[in-house]
Protein backbone atom coordinates (compact mmCIF):
# COMPACT_ATOMS: atom_id res chain seq x y z
CA UNK A 1 0.00 0.00 0.00
CA UNK A 2 1.38 3.53 -1.11
CA UNK A 3 1.82 5.87 1.64
CA UNK A 4 0.06 9.15 2.33
CA UNK A 5 3.12 10.85 0.99
CA UNK A 6 3.23 9.07 -1.89
CA UNK A 7 -0.15 9.32 -2.95
CA UNK A 8 0.64 13.29 -2.79
CA UNK A 9 3.21 12.55 -5.04
CA UNK A 10 1.57 10.92 -7.33
CA UNK A 11 -1.16 13.78 -7.24
CA UNK A 12 1.32 16.19 -8.36
CA UNK A 13 2.70 13.82 -10.97
CA UNK A 14 -0.75 12.87 -12.57
CA UNK A 15 -2.82 16.47 -11.73
CA UNK A 16 0.45 18.98 -11.98
CA UNK A 17 -0.06 19.89 -8.02
CA UNK A 18 -2.37 18.91 -5.62
CA UNK A 19 -5.05 21.13 -3.71
CA UNK A 20 -5.52 20.79 0.04
CA UNK A 21 -8.44 22.07 2.26
CA UNK A 22 -7.61 23.46 6.21
CA UNK A 23 -9.74 23.04 8.84
CA UNK A 24 -9.18 24.92 11.83
CA UNK A 25 -11.42 23.63 14.96
CA UNK A 26 -10.98 27.07 16.72
CA UNK A 27 -12.74 28.98 13.42
CA UNK A 28 -14.96 26.27 12.00
CA UNK A 29 -18.34 24.60 13.65
CA UNK A 30 -17.51 21.33 14.12
CA UNK A 31 -21.14 20.62 11.99
CA UNK A 32 -19.76 22.61 9.19
CA UNK A 33 -16.23 20.77 9.59
CA UNK A 34 -18.35 17.88 8.92
CA UNK A 35 -20.07 19.51 5.93
CA UNK A 36 -16.83 20.45 4.27
CA UNK A 37 -14.91 17.25 4.63
CA UNK A 38 -18.11 15.51 2.95
CA UNK A 39 -17.91 17.95 -0.03
CA UNK A 40 -13.85 17.94 -0.17
CA UNK A 41 -13.67 14.67 -2.05
CA UNK A 42 -16.89 15.10 -4.49
CA UNK A 43 -14.94 18.56 -5.15
CA UNK A 44 -11.67 16.50 -5.91
CA UNK A 45 -10.29 18.24 -3.08
CA UNK A 46 -6.70 16.28 -2.71
CA UNK A 47 -6.03 16.24 1.11
CA UNK A 48 -7.37 17.63 4.33
CA UNK A 49 -5.34 19.27 6.94
CA UNK A 50 -6.72 19.68 10.39
CA UNK A 51 -5.14 21.71 13.51
CA UNK A 52 -4.75 25.45 14.37
CA UNK A 53 -2.15 27.46 16.13
CA UNK A 54 -3.53 27.71 19.35
CA UNK A 55 -6.54 25.54 20.11
CA UNK A 56 -9.20 25.94 22.57
CA UNK A 57 -10.92 23.10 21.02
CA UNK A 58 -11.43 20.59 23.71
CA UNK A 59 -12.50 17.52 21.11
CA UNK A 60 -9.80 17.54 18.88
CA UNK A 61 -9.30 13.62 18.89
CA UNK A 62 -12.97 13.61 18.48
CA UNK A 63 -13.23 16.51 15.47
CA UNK A 64 -10.55 14.59 13.53
CA UNK A 65 -12.24 11.23 14.41
CA UNK A 66 -15.55 12.66 12.78
CA UNK A 67 -13.51 13.79 10.26
CA UNK A 68 -11.65 10.53 9.15
CA UNK A 69 -15.35 8.57 9.25
CA UNK A 70 -16.96 11.31 6.58
CA UNK A 71 -13.72 11.49 4.39
CA UNK A 72 -12.82 9.80 1.20
CA UNK A 73 -9.60 11.53 1.12
CA UNK A 74 -6.11 11.80 3.21
CA UNK A 75 -6.97 13.30 6.95
CA UNK A 76 -3.35 15.19 7.82
CA UNK A 77 -2.92 16.41 11.09
CA UNK A 78 -1.04 20.06 10.80
CA UNK A 79 -0.08 20.49 14.53
CA UNK A 80 -0.15 23.85 16.43
CA UNK A 81 1.79 21.51 19.35
CA UNK A 82 2.22 18.18 20.09
CA UNK A 83 -1.47 18.41 21.94
CA UNK A 84 -2.71 18.25 18.07
CA UNK A 85 -1.57 14.38 17.98
CA UNK A 86 -4.68 12.10 17.19
CA UNK A 87 -4.94 8.45 16.17
CA UNK A 88 -7.43 8.57 13.49
CA UNK A 89 -5.78 10.62 11.10
CA UNK A 90 -3.76 9.17 7.83
CA UNK A 91 -0.69 11.19 8.70
CA UNK A 92 0.70 14.03 10.68
CA UNK A 93 3.33 17.16 8.93
CA UNK A 94 5.69 16.50 11.27
CA UNK A 95 6.91 19.99 11.12
CA UNK A 96 9.82 22.43 12.49
CA UNK A 97 9.74 26.35 12.18
CA UNK A 98 12.78 26.73 10.47
CA UNK A 99 12.34 30.33 10.00
CA UNK A 100 12.26 30.72 13.71
CA UNK A 101 14.78 30.45 16.31
CA UNK A 102 12.60 29.36 19.20
CA UNK A 103 13.59 26.11 20.66
CA UNK A 104 10.30 25.25 21.36
CA UNK A 105 9.07 25.05 17.71
CA UNK A 106 12.36 23.94 16.15
CA UNK A 107 12.26 20.82 18.15
CA UNK A 108 10.72 20.99 21.66
CA UNK A 109 7.73 20.14 20.84
CA UNK A 110 8.77 17.41 18.37
CA UNK A 111 10.58 15.20 20.71
CA UNK A 112 7.65 15.62 23.08
CA UNK A 113 4.86 14.55 19.92
CA UNK A 114 7.47 12.07 18.09
CA UNK A 115 6.67 8.94 20.82
CA UNK A 116 2.45 9.94 20.58
CA UNK A 117 3.00 9.64 16.87
CA UNK A 118 4.99 6.05 17.02
CA UNK A 119 2.49 5.13 19.53
CA UNK A 120 -0.65 5.68 17.40
CA UNK A 121 0.91 4.43 14.24
CA UNK A 122 0.67 7.80 12.14
CA UNK A 123 2.72 8.51 9.39
CA UNK A 124 4.81 11.09 9.67
CA UNK A 125 5.97 13.61 6.81
CA UNK A 126 8.69 15.27 8.21
CA UNK A 127 8.42 19.15 7.14
CA UNK A 128 10.50 22.36 6.91
CA UNK A 129 7.67 25.01 7.91
CA UNK A 130 8.39 28.74 6.86
CA UNK A 131 6.46 31.67 8.12
CA UNK A 132 7.08 34.52 5.30
CA UNK A 133 5.85 37.93 5.91
CA UNK A 134 1.67 38.70 5.57
CA UNK A 135 1.44 42.23 5.76
CA UNK A 136 -0.54 41.45 9.75
CA UNK A 137 0.70 40.17 13.07
CA UNK A 138 -0.75 36.76 12.77
CA UNK A 139 -1.70 34.03 15.33
CA UNK A 140 0.95 31.94 14.51
CA UNK A 141 3.59 34.36 14.92
CA UNK A 142 1.90 35.30 18.86
CA UNK A 143 1.87 31.55 19.47
CA UNK A 144 6.14 30.71 18.66
CA UNK A 145 6.93 34.18 19.33
CA UNK A 146 9.45 34.17 15.91
CA UNK A 147 9.60 36.79 13.36
CA UNK A 148 8.69 35.92 9.66
CA UNK A 149 11.35 36.02 6.73
CA UNK A 150 10.63 39.54 4.99
CA UNK A 151 8.50 38.82 1.74
CA UNK A 152 11.18 40.53 -0.21
CA UNK A 153 14.10 38.33 0.79
CA UNK A 154 14.17 35.63 -1.81
CA UNK A 155 17.79 34.86 -0.63
CA UNK A 156 16.87 33.64 2.64
CA UNK A 157 13.98 32.02 2.37
CA UNK A 158 15.86 29.98 -0.51
CA UNK A 159 18.92 29.31 2.56
CA UNK A 160 16.42 28.35 4.69
CA UNK A 161 14.76 25.62 2.78
CA UNK A 162 18.17 24.11 1.39
CA UNK A 163 18.56 23.55 5.22
CA UNK A 164 15.66 21.50 5.74
CA UNK A 165 15.97 19.77 2.62
CA UNK A 166 19.69 18.78 3.59
CA UNK A 167 18.45 17.77 7.04
CA UNK A 168 16.06 15.24 4.83
CA UNK A 169 12.74 16.78 5.15
CA UNK A 170 10.30 15.67 2.94
CA UNK A 171 8.42 18.62 2.30
CA UNK A 172 8.46 22.49 2.35
CA UNK A 173 5.56 24.73 3.74
CA UNK A 174 5.79 27.91 3.24
CA UNK A 175 2.76 29.81 5.06
CA UNK A 176 2.28 34.05 5.33
CA UNK A 177 -0.52 32.65 8.04
CA UNK A 178 -4.05 32.08 8.31
CA UNK A 179 -6.24 35.63 6.79
CA UNK A 180 -2.85 36.96 5.89
CA UNK A 181 -3.26 40.12 4.00
CA UNK A 182 -0.47 39.48 1.13
CA UNK A 183 0.19 35.81 0.33
CA UNK A 184 3.43 34.60 -0.50
CA UNK A 185 4.97 36.72 -3.41
CA UNK A 186 5.20 34.18 -6.93
CA UNK A 187 8.86 35.62 -7.46
CA UNK A 188 9.92 33.88 -3.90
CA UNK A 189 8.19 30.73 -4.68
CA UNK A 190 9.58 30.37 -8.20
CA UNK A 191 13.50 31.00 -5.95
CA UNK A 192 12.83 28.58 -3.74
CA UNK A 193 11.35 25.98 -5.86
CA UNK A 194 14.80 26.47 -7.89
CA UNK A 195 17.11 26.17 -5.68
CA UNK A 196 15.69 23.00 -3.83
CA UNK A 197 14.49 19.44 -5.30
CA UNK A 198 12.03 18.54 -2.62
CA UNK A 199 7.98 19.78 -2.84
CA UNK A 200 6.99 22.94 -1.89
CA UNK A 201 3.53 23.78 -0.14
CA UNK A 202 2.28 27.41 -0.32
CA UNK A 203 -0.93 28.33 2.15
CA UNK A 204 -1.78 31.72 3.75
CA UNK A 205 -4.08 34.20 2.44
CA UNK A 206 -4.96 32.75 -1.37
CA UNK A 207 -8.26 34.28 -1.55
CA UNK A 208 -9.10 33.73 -5.16
CA UNK A 209 -8.58 30.27 -7.23
CA UNK A 210 -6.14 32.21 -10.16
CA UNK A 211 -3.92 33.15 -6.91
CA UNK A 212 -3.98 29.66 -6.26
CA UNK A 213 -2.81 28.75 -9.81
CA UNK A 214 -0.49 31.69 -9.86
CA UNK A 215 1.50 29.96 -7.15
CA UNK A 216 1.48 26.53 -8.99
CA UNK A 217 2.86 28.33 -12.41
CA UNK A 218 5.55 30.04 -9.80
CA UNK A 219 6.71 26.12 -8.36
CA UNK A 220 4.45 25.18 -5.79
CA UNK A 221 3.76 21.34 -5.59
CA UNK A 222 0.53 21.89 -3.13
CA UNK A 223 -1.84 25.22 -2.33
CA UNK A 224 -3.60 25.17 0.73
CA UNK A 225 -6.84 27.23 1.40
CA UNK A 226 -8.54 27.22 5.01
CA UNK A 227 -9.58 30.50 5.63
CA UNK A 228 -11.44 31.26 3.08
CA UNK A 229 -14.31 27.81 3.91
CA UNK A 230 -14.43 29.32 7.83
CA UNK A 231 -17.84 31.24 7.14
CA UNK A 232 -19.33 29.89 4.11
CA UNK A 233 -19.51 26.44 3.11
CA UNK A 234 -18.93 26.95 -0.93
CA UNK A 235 -18.86 24.04 -2.69
CA UNK A 236 -18.72 25.48 -5.75
CA UNK A 237 -15.31 27.51 -4.98
CA UNK A 238 -14.36 24.31 -3.46
CA UNK A 239 -14.24 22.77 -6.70
CA UNK A 240 -12.91 25.70 -8.92
CA UNK A 241 -9.99 26.15 -6.48
CA UNK A 242 -9.43 22.26 -6.95
CA UNK A 243 -9.34 22.99 -10.59
CA UNK A 244 -7.27 26.31 -10.42
CA UNK A 245 -4.94 23.71 -8.91
CA UNK A 246 -4.95 20.92 -11.32
CA UNK A 247 -3.29 22.63 -13.79
CA UNK A 248 -2.18 19.37 -15.80
CA UNK A 249 -5.72 18.27 -15.94
CA UNK A 250 -6.88 21.28 -17.29
CA UNK A 251 -4.21 21.89 -19.76
CA UNK A 252 -4.20 18.09 -21.03
CA UNK A 253 -0.60 18.51 -20.74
Amino acid sequence: MKSVFERLMKVKTERGAGFFLLLDPDRIPERDIITLTEAAGDCEVDALLVGTSFMLCTNFHKIVREIKVHSSIPVIIFPGSHSQIAPDADAILFTSLISGRNPQYLIDEQVKGAPIIKEYGLEPIPTGYMLIESGRYTSVQHISQTFPIPSDKADIACAHALAAQYFGMKLIFMEAGSGAVESVPADMIAAVAEYITIPIMVGGGIKRPEEAESKIIAGASFVVVGNQFEKDNDSALLREFAAAAHIQERVGI
